[in-house]
């Protein structure tokens, strides 16, 4: 598998992530016994995938 492959594998596998953690954040946010410091360590996840995801995207599509 090619350097290009293989990331694009990666980012696909870390977007799949992110909108989980997405999914997860809005559907705890509408419980009735909101955990706000869970909801916050979530959104910091949430957050470091989305650093790794801009990252990876760079490396697959640098700026020429």
């Amino acid at each position: 598998m090619n350097k290009k492959l293989l990331l694009q594998t990666k980012l696909h596998k870390l977007t799949e992530q992110h909108r989980a953690l997405d999914d997860s954040i809005k559907k705890k946010t509408r419980s009735v016994d909101v955990d706000m410091l869970e909801i916050q360590r979530l959104k910091k996840q949430k957050l470091a995938l989305k650093d790794k995801i801009s990252d990876l995207q760079k490396q697959i599509t640098p700026d020429t």
